[in-house]
């Protein structure tokens, strides 16, 4: 939904299903190059009215062994959310795949109230064996300019097989980009706390974070400094049981087609349940894509490895010239308080636009042996049209901790005409996901077709 609504939902498995791969460009142009053919994790069910069907965008995802949980809107509103969301299930590290609805969120599922639903993120509590979907529950009245958003939680203690309605984690006039994560080292003092991080639209973006202690049941506000204009935090948990929340500050504003604000953390107290103020990682220039391409304007990515280190991607214009241009770039710290200088990560051409990353580390590596992973979408051309952008895909790793890295894939490709629009652009999602299973790298994304007979054709992917 807008850069404003999310909601955490969970919902009951459908029937195991492959469904065909994504023919990038069929019929309209190049085909990608591409290492591996995606493979179709799901589809959007739902036809009620006011939705873009056949529509599914911005997954999250995650992995704890060989089970990997995907979750992701489904018929995208024009104004903001989604029929309800959707989720997919891997209980083999990626091979085969069930998929389905989260139960009881909209009122488009059974026992649902909301009306919308968006942002979902996805967790593991690995000491309660408990998976959690958060997401926005929106109320938006049909033919009302009332909007409202819940964040709320739903609980599976089965790997993901069922799901439970959600329960709420908090309330608010206008809740928006809600994060969740749990401590899952065994040794932590906090071992088997879950967090969520939001921020409060309706009160100039403020930053809010809840934490649980009993696999999400009963959710609790912590205690942080009083901050705005905050948007897509993503907190890590460090082995001591120590959050980290980098996050993106003024991330709404700017001049012409370039936005400067500031990516910065919070940093929790031992017991997780108090915040110092915000701590600088670095400045931030960021170039809007062409073509009224939807971009989370600037948001970042953070992952933890298995020594506590973290590292944290955003795309920045900072490097070209005229900032004409966005680059990934990567910034490292072993506390969250002490950040190394962004490096820029080489991908594709020197002159592609980057954005979107979704950055991954193996759990089971760290630091200069460290496994990471990163999905990202990007243009060859980045002073392209809506009618001539072509949209793609693309993925590196490194396995040194990010000193080097991978010759970039590309894993599927599409134009702009093929997205559902809405009031802030042409949209794929604000975040992309990947996650490591058995150490195997997964990357989650969303990936569109030519429309057939007016109708969209955009679900959710991986790679096997």
């Amino acid at each position: 939904m807008s850069a404003r609504r999310r909601i955490v939902v969970l919902a009951v498995v459908a029937a195991a299903c492959l469904l065909g791969a994504p023919t990038a460009f069929a019929g309209a142009g190049p085909r990608p190059l591409a290492a591996k053919t995606p493979i179709r994790l799901s589809s959007d069910p739902f036809t009620n009215p006011g939705s873009q069907h056949r529509t599914e965008v911005e997954p999250d995802s995650f992995a704890f062994g060989s089970t990997i949980i995907a979750a992701f809107q489904m018929g995208r509103f024009f104004d903001g959310g989604s029929s309800s969301i959707g989720f997919a299930r891997s209980g083999d590290g990626g091979a085969k795949w069930t998929h389905g609805v989260l139960p009881a969120i909209t009122r488009f599922t059974p026992g649902g109230q909301y009306d919308r639903a968006s942002d979902p993120s996805v967790a593991y509590d690995a000491r309660h064996k408990t998976w959690l979907v958060s997401s926005l529950a929106i109320v938006h009245p049909t033919g009302g300019a009332s909007i409202a958003a819940d964040v709320v939680a739903s609980r599976s203690t089965d790997g993901g097989v069922h799901w439970a309605a959600p329960v709420p984690v908090a309330r608010g006039a206008d809740l928006d980009k809600n994060w969740s994560v749990c401590d899952n080292t065994a040794t932590s003092p906090n071992y088997g706390n879950c967090y969520t991080e939001y921020d409060d639209a309706a009160d100039g973006n403020k930053f809010h974070m809840a934490v649980t202690a009993d696999a999400g049941a009963h959710w609790t506000e912590a205690s942080v400094p009083t901050a705005t204009s905050v948007v897509g935090g993503q907190p890590v948990v460090r082995p001591d049981g120590v959050v980290v929340v980098p996050i993106l500050h003024n991330g709404f504003g700017g001049s012409g087609s370039t936005l400067v604000s500031t990516i910065e953390n919070y940093t929790s107290s031992p017991d997780g349940r108090t915040y110092t103020a915000q701590n600088p990682i670095h400045s931030v220039k960021f170039h809007k894509p062409a073509g009224s391409l939807r971009s989370g304007t600037g948001m970042p990515s953070a992952a933890i490895d298995g020594a506590g280190r973290i590292y944290v991607v955003w795309p920045s214009c900072g490097a070209r010239k005229d900032c004409a241009a966005n680059d990934l770039v990567l910034s490292t710290s072993d506390d969250g308080v002490t950040w190394t200088t962004p490096k820029v990560i080489p991908l594709d051409n020197a002159s592609a636009d980057h954005f979107i990353p979704g950055l991954a580390a193996d759990h089971a590596t760290s630091g200069a042996s460290a496994h990471l992973a990163i999905a990202y979408y990007f243009y060859p051309n980045p002073s392209c049209t809506v009618a001539t952008c072509k949209l793609f895909v693309g993925m590196a790793e490194s396995k040194n901790g990010g000193a080097t890295w991978t010759r970039s894939t590309r894993l599927a490709g599409m134009y702009l005409g093929w997205l559902p629009n809405t009031s802030e652009g042409f949209m794929v999602g604000d975040y992309i996901s990947t996650s490591f299973a058995d150490h195997v790298a997964h990357p989650v994304f969303a990936v569109a077709r030519a429309k057939s007979k007016g109708s969209f054709d955009e679900a959710i992917y991986t790679t096997p």
